[in-house]
Order: C-alpha cells, then structure tokens, then sequence
C-alpha cells in the first residue's frame, strides 16, 4: 500500500470549560470554531457520556479540538503539563511574526516565555487554560 497520510487532520485533547477554551483559541490565538457538537454518547462504546467536541481550525485548514465532558473531568486532568508530557506547537511563517505573536499575545493577557533558539526553530511558550503547554514556532535558516 502506497502510504496516503495527509498531514494532522486534528489533535483533541480534554478541556475544563468548553467557553474558556474557546477565549484562549478563539479570542487569543485568533482561530475560530469551526464546529461545536452536542454529543450524548462514546462513540466507541455507545456509552452515556454527555459532552461537547469542539473544533478551532487552523489558516492550513486542520483543527485543534477539545472534548468538554465535565461527569468525567477531574482535576488532575488540568494540571499544568510539562512541555516532554503533552504539548501542542503551531507554526507561524517568520521569526519577525513570531515576536509580532509574542507582542500581540502579551497586549491580550497571555504570559509568554521566549523567544528560545533552538538553533532550527524559536519558540515562544504558553500555557492554555487546561494545562496544555502551547508553543509558536518558526522555522530559522537552520531548519
């Protein structure tokens, strides 16, 4: 079989609040929900398990996505995660647009580590409001 993978249609990772989720990635990233769905069951299972799949899309057309399902949700769920565990990295086009990010993201409240040169990229770091660590990467000559 010729492998026929795209590229990352979408990650998913568990939310604490579906609408402060979507201030972070709506309000502070910029990318809008595509979709929010009302689901009742586990797909998987056919399992009672009310909750919202909610999808934020991205300029190259692929999604971010979160399932709030709050009769499943503990706390340590949302413990800030370290970067090695659990992180999601976006890309932007230049390191001139990544200290625009980093400028753009302090003005709307949003504490961030960096630029870090790691000599083929700079990041920039965050966190989201579920503590999922949330880096802004561009490419340098290196890359």
């Amino acid at each position: 079989m010729t492998n026929s993978l795209k590229g990352v249609h979408h990650a998913a990772f568990r939310c604490r609040d579906a609408a402060e989720t979507r201030e972070f990635y709506e309000g502070k990233l910029g990318l809008p929900v595509a979709a929010a769905l009302f689901i009742e069951q586990e797909p998987s299972s056919g399992k009672a398990h009310p909750y919202v799949h909610i999808f934020f899309e991205m300029p190259d057309g692929n999604y971010i996505a979160f399932f709030d399902a709050p009769s499943s949700a503990r706390p340590e769920h949302f413990v800030k995660a370290h970067g090695f565990d659990r992180h999601v990295a976006f890309e932007t086009d230049s390191v001139e647009k990544l200290h625009e990010w980093k400028a753009t993201l302090a003005a709307r409240g949003v504490e961030c580590v960096g630029p870090v040169d790691h000599h083929f990229v700079q990041s920039i770091y965050m966190y989201d409001p579920n503590g999922l660590q949330v880096e802004i990467t561009a490419r340098t000559s290196q890359h």
